[in-house]
């Protein structure tokens, strides 16, 4: 009855980590480029009670008896589908329709990775540099900073869906201004580091970044400006999952409830 206490504590626990994940992403379902989260289990040790057992008859069984432990979280595991795109008709905004990320400087000196593409012109001294709404400047292909002249009217840049930037010349033409927005994709994006702020980092579980611009054998990915990416979170499968983590939060507090009867009885017992 003890083991049967500490089981369905486990399960209580993993399922209000659950509920938590469920509802980060119910938190999270206006937020551009979020991908949904879902908790991952796994059953605990096992213990041995008889290696063989056996019927009315004391013939052996094919199995023998063992009783689990409970439950516990593994992971949490992010799933980097495609969220829908939202006409927005900023000239900053940007979305991704591929699997790849913005590159962004963050101000420890590391890059960052994100799928929000809610971008500014931020203007200083030395000219005006395309960033994310913190202030971070986004990468080009050579991993610096995309400045633009102080002379140039930044409301009259274009970027094409490779993220090549052009601007009007004294005709009117579209003429390239070598600069491109750099995309990186990941083997494994679900094992990047969240760090907050729709900001991404890469880790030794995602592997190092690829760049669209370097690699080849890359799907390359489009950049569709005037547009953000939705989260791909699905509000009823959300709810759905919602009920079922609570049916099972509910149902370990049962059993732990129905052991400590089980105890008093036992306890109440007489000679």
């Amino acid at each position: 009855m003890m083991r049967s206490l500490w089981t369905a504590a486990s399960g209580m626990m993993t399922q209000q980590t659950n509920v938590d994940t469920i509802s980060n992403n119910l938190a999270n379902i206006n937020t551009t480029g979020y991908k949904k989260e879902s908790a991952q289990f796994k059953t605990l040790l096992y213990q041995t009670i008889q290696q063989t057992s056996t019927n009315a008859e004391g013939e052996n069984k094919p199995s023998g008896i063992q009783v689990g432990l409970g439950v516990r979280n593994t992971a949490i595991v992010s799933q980097y589908t495609q969220g829908n795109l939202q006409e927005t008709g900023n000239d900053y905004d940007f979305a991704i329709e591929g699997k790849g990320f913005f590159r962004v400087a963050l101000s420890d000196g590391t890059i960052g990775y994100t799928r929000n593409g809610n971008f500014t012109m931020s203007v200083g001294s030395t000219g005006t540099t395309l960033a994310t709404a913190e202030g971070y400047p986004v990468l080009d292909t050579a991993g610096a900073p995309i400045v633009l002249d102080p002379n140039l009217d930044a409301s009259l840049l274009e970027i094409d869906e490779l993220g090549n930037l052009t601007y009007p010349d004294a005709n009117g033409d579209m003429q390239p201004l070598n600069m491109q927005i750099s995309i990186a994709q990941f083997n494994n994006p679900a094992g990047m580091e969240k760090a907050g702020g729709s900001i991404l980092k890469e880790t030794a579980a995602s592997g190092a970044a690829r760049l669209e611009s370097e690699d080849a054998t890359l799907t390359k990915g489009k950049i569709h400006q005037g547009y953000l990416e939705g989260s791909n979170v699905q509000a009823v499968n959300e709810m759905v999952d919602l009920i079922v983590a609570q049916r099972a939060y509910e149902m370990n507090s049962k059993s732990i409830t129905a052991a400590d009867e089980m105890l008093q009885q036992a306890n109440n017992l007489r000679r």
